[in-house]
């Protein structure tokens, strides 16, 4: 079934207008910082070390987030998040203010007030930034949301960073400048008016003035939520300390190692943000339009994978000659390494980060969403700092070089993801399913908007190979307990994707009437939760291909607890490796193209052998 492409969203008010607003925020935020540093570094008259004043401004505008995300994390909860966004907007327009006139007048001090004051405004802007998206955005709208949200935000910086470049080489760069960064605002601010009402999901709350009892209360809040959620946050915050380190890294690796001037600097820069763009976009895609967090170890194995890369690659260039322009350096052949290398990164930097945005997002009450965000923000900040301090440590009392901070970067990403999966096995266990239905077989879907997006259901279908459940559980946004034959739950390495998902495990009334009989408590109980049930009423695997007959299970659950049938059906997997077809061999049907077939639910005529009918008639011809 064909669906309109992510960027259908940019035709759309209830996301263009925020899209914008946010893109121009981050674009602004980086024009100033970059500004201001370069300023800092060849323009105005200082005393003493410049690389002080440097970090100083990486101080001043991360503090705020350590400051005031709490509040923020507030306000988006208490106050209509378009109204909230449209006076933060109004507020940078008189930071902006502020900083041009410390630009016009070579005034350091008021650059610094106005660099904090933008800290400030981005903390602000964080939660009600993420919060907002599951309030315009449908389900399955939500991770190509994001992926647009990241690609926006990586490309302004971007865009940032290299506008700044070019307007401080200018003569005249103060009143240029100046005139930029208000004039980025005020779009800012007039995009914010176009954006649609987002109510207040608690409007009732009562403020905490106190910032620093209230970001206590915010963390414990975001890490209390679920592990799924907790975990997420966490490896959020990882995937920034990480980025911080790589982002760091760039200019002095440029100079040192590919012995480049600051044209060089830039190209990577291009080449990690396209790589950003590239993978936040491929998400929507890869994921089947849904929350997908089966692409965060996809995502995670790549980054170690690419950054391993680069450490290998590095120091292939020649020194004789330093200051080569990015067109010098693209002559070598070692440079197509980094930057591929670079590039990796970067595309699976955007498989990581999306859906874990997205988890949370989906994941989290409405009237705590802004709250865990903040949350998340709070934490990103203190993994930024202290990737700051283990650069520091590393390079500077360790004597490692740049490319050996990387190999330990990559090391340490296998050991933080690892806490991270192990503790929340349905990364792993999503990650599988992706993995298996993203190779061996290419999956359709048809009319799967049948199964409902709440409440119990019971979904009967055919049973044909040893991986039904995983493509199933793969097709299907929400969680699904598989009733299954003991023995299928029971193979090595499936039996802890099946124990993670909470399948049921099911034996014959004769073979072991304790399985027997727990698995119609388990599923009673499941389906009182109001949780989906899938049941494979055949009770086996088909032999020849075709449908054996239905068993009486399935009575019995829906005289215990009556909910509505869904019949499914799956085509295309007879002959596959994983089915019992005698002429089946690894290599043969590879690649295969199944279907899953949902018909309409029933409350009547659920009876093992009508049931068996309209799956077949699902089915059709096609085995």
């Amino acid at each position: 079934m064909s669906h309109p492409s992510q960027f259908n969203l940019l035709r759309t008010r209830r996301f263009l207008p925020f899209f914008i607003t946010q893109s121009l925020g981050a674009f602004n935020d980086n024009v100033f910082k970059q500004s201001l540093i370069l300023a800092i570094l060849y323009r105005l008259t200082i005393e003493g070390d410049r690389s002080i004043w440097v970090n100083l401004c990486a101080l001043l505008f991360i503090l705020p987030f350590f400051l005031f995300s709490a509040l923020a994390g507030q306000f988006g909860e208490k106050f209509a998040k378009d109204a909230l966004i449209r006076l933060i907007k109004l507020a940078e327009i008189a930071i902006m203010a502020v900083g041009s006139i410390g630009f016009l007048f070579d005034h350091l001090s008021l650059m610094l007030v106005a660099l904090f004051a933008m800290g400030t405004h981005s903390a602000l802007f964080g939660p009600v930034k993420y919060s907002i998206l599951p309030q315009a955005l449908r389900d399955d709208e939500l991770v190509g949301g994001n992926g647009l949200v990241e690609m926006g935000t990586f490309l302004a910086i971007l865009a940032g960073t290299i506008g700044a470049g070019i307007m401080m080489s200018s003569e005249h760069y103060a009143p240029v400048v100046s005139a930029a960064i208000v004039g980025i605002a005020v779009l800012g601010y007039l995009a914010s008016r176009s954006i649609p009402r987002a109510a207040a999901s608690s409007p009732e709350m009562r403020l905490n003035w106190n910032i620093f009892s209230q970001s206590w209360a915010t963390l414990k809040l975001g890490l209390g939520q679920t592990p799924a959620v907790s975990r997420s946050i966490v490896g959020n915050s990882w995937f920034w300390f990480v980025g911080a380190i790589y982002l760091t890294q760039i200019p002095a690796y440029a100079k040192e190692w590919m012995h480049g001037d600051e044209t060089v600097v830039t190209l990577i820069l291009t080449v990690f943000s396209v790589g950003i763009a590239l993978g936040s976009m491929l998400c929507e895609k890869l994921s089947g339009r849904k929350v997908e967090i089966g692409l965060v170890p996809f995502g995670s194995f790549g980054l170690t994978v690419f950054g391993l890369l680069l450490w290998w690659h590095s120091g292939g260039i020649p020194d004789s000659v330093t200051g080569h322009s990015w067109i010098a350096v693209l002559g070598f052949v070692h440079t197509w390494a980094v930057l591929i290398d670079i590039l990796g990164l970067g595309i699976f930097g955007g498989f990581y980060i999306v859906p874990l945005y997205a988890l949370i997002q989906s994941r989290t009450a409405e009237n705590e969403r802004a709250r865990v965000i903040a949350a998340n923000n709070i934490l990103n900040a203190l993994f930024m700092v202290v990737s700051a301090i283990v650069s520091i440590v590393l390079l500077s009392v360790a004597k490692l070089s740049i490319p050996q901070l990387f190999l330990v970067v990559s090391l340490l990403n296998i050991g933080v993801n690892a806490y991270i999966f192990k503790i929340v096995p349905e990364f792993s266990m999503r990650f599988m399913i992706w993995l298996l239905s993203h190779s061996m077989y290419r999956v359709e879907h048809r009319n799967l908007e049948a199964i409902p997006d709440e409440g119990a259901a019971l979904l009967v279908c055919n049973h044909v190979s040893f991986v039904d459940a995983l493509l199933i559980g793969g097709a299907v946004r929400r969680p699904i307990r598989f009733v299954m034959y003991y023995k299928i739950y029971n193979l090595p390495v499936l039996n802890f994707i099946f124990r993670t998902a909470g399948a049921i495990p099911i034996a014959g009334r004769q073979e072991d009437i304790q399985i027997y009989e727990k698995a119609f408590t388990r599923i009673a109980q499941y389906l009182k939760d109001g949780e989906l049930v899938c049941i494979f009423p055949e009770g086996k695997l088909t032999a020849d291909g075709e449908i054996n007959e239905f068993r009486g299970g399935v009575t019995r659950i829906l005289e215990e607890t009556p909910v509505p049938v869904i019949p499914l059906a799956l085509q295309g997997l007879w002959g596959s490796f994983f089915s019992r077809d005698p002429n089946k061999g690894l290599f043969h049907r590879l690649w295969s193209r199944v279907t899953l077939v949902a018909g309409p639910a029933i409350t009547e005529g659920t009876e093992p052998a009508k049931l068996q009918v309209l799956v077949g008639e699902l089915r059709g011809a096609v085995r």
